[in-house]
């Protein structure tokens, strides 16, 4: 039975291993590519270092938002291997995630990496030989709704995302407005004096 149950557990880590998953307590890498070339592609190009810190800090500079990471945008040339090492400095989740990418290289498109609480984990991944725009966020629920999100350009983009923070406007932005219609300011100007009846009314009150 131990024996089957270890025979069980290896099969699944050449599994996730051969998917370019790794995962532990401490989270997960997923879809991350070290050497396998895009299309078009004819050897790597070039080599980048990044490191993406992601927490509450990074959105006190934003009103309106509860997260954030340390960059909210990201210039690469093509055919160029990226090597991230993510930072998460909250003790809640956190993710980054890159969507839209070749999906013959990364399952859904997507390069996944994500931390349980505090910590760090590295992570590759090598950029398509097109001019392309790519959302990366945090797809924990209302993370990215929050500010945490960002835009990754390759080569010279496809233009900016909405809604990035420091890089462009709100694209739904919230608005209120004062409502200055005749019934609003009737009631406005009935209450305004009614109080000062009400004061009026508690200074005589006081000199009795």
């Amino acid at each position: 039975m131990n024996k089957f149950l270890l025979l069980l557990f290896l099969l699944f880590l050449t599994t996730t291993s051969q998917a370019g998953m790794r995962m532990g307590e401490w989270g997960m890498v997923m879809n991350e590519n070290h050497d396998k070339l895009p299309q078009g592609c004819a050897e790597i190009a070039g080599e980048e270092n990044i490191t993406i810190k992601a927490g509450r800090e990074y959105a006190k500079e934003f009103p309106g938002t509860i997260f954030g990471y340390s960059q909210h945008e990201f210039k690469f040339p093509k055919c160029t291997k990226v090597n991230v090492t993510f930072i998460n400095e909250d003790d809640i989740r956190h993710q980054f995630m890159i969507h839209g990418l070749p999906t013959y290289l990364h399952s859904e498109g997507m390069f996944h990496m994500e931390l349980y609480g505090r910590g760090e984990t590295k992570g590759s991944f090598i950029t398509p030989k097109t001019e392309e725009t790519y959302l990366a966020h945090c797809d924990i629920a209302q993370h990215m709704e929050k500010g945490m999100k960002a835009q990754v350009l390759v080569g010279g983009g496809s233009g900016n995302l909405p809604s990035i923070p420091g890089i462009t406007g709100q694209l739904n932005k919230d608005r209120y407005d004062l409502d200055t219609s005749i019934s609003n300011l009737a009631i406005i100007a009935v209450l305004f004096l009614l109080g000062f009846v009400i004061s009026i009314f508690l200074v005589i009150q006081r000199k009795k």
